[in-house]
């Protein structure tokens, strides 16, 4: 691997970490109001998928006879603004945005920014990613494979989140 993909790769990394952190203070935040944590049981498979994902694009990349390529800048155009789509969800969300499945009863659903528009954009922002920052490496299988899986898991949970919160949220605002 080339040194840019070496520090891109790292970057990402990093941000996934500093996510992870953000989340855990959410969900302590959350749980100190009486937040319930749904779905702990399938919560191991993200974090397993997401660990795979990064080995296999480094395995995959490692396995590769050309070792001098360059960033495509149309797929690397497409990471950034999933990565501005991030942000905008993160920041929607403020204290109620985790990796976790956690409600907080009594509270409303939120309905603005990117969820005006559709229930779960990170979902589709981590399904866009898991196929274009493999792209960006050349490691086309990582591409197929992972965003497959995740829609496998997301099957599991989108319906345990509607259903957690159904029950535990007051009405659409």
């Amino acid at each position: 691997m080339t040194t840019w993909m070496w520090i891109l790769l790292g970057v990402i990394i990093c941000q996934r970490l500093v996510e992870l952190i953000i989340a855990k203070r959410n969900e302590q935040w959350m749980k100190d109001r009486g937040g319930i944590e749904k779905g702990e049981k399938h919560y191991k498979w993200f974090v397993i998928l997401h660990i795979m994902f990064f080995l296999s694009i480094v395995f995959e990349v490692q396995t590769q006879t050309d070792s001098d390529r360059q960033l495509n800048y149309f797929l690397f155009s497409i990471f950034l603004a999933a990565q501005l789509g991030r942000v905008w969800c993160i920041q929607t969300l403020g204290k109620f945005w985790n990796t976790k499945i956690i409600v907080l009863p009594g509270v409303s659903i939120i309905k603005k920014g990117p969820y005006k528009y559709i229930k779960h954009p990170n979902y589709l922002i981590v399904l866009v990613e898991l196929f274009v920052i493999p792209l960006i490496y050349g490691a086309y299988i990582t591409a197929v494979l992972f965003p497959l899986l995740h829609l496998g898991l997301l099957r599991i949970r989108v319906p345990r989140e509607e259903k957690a919160l159904t029950k535990a949220t007051l009405p659409k605002v």
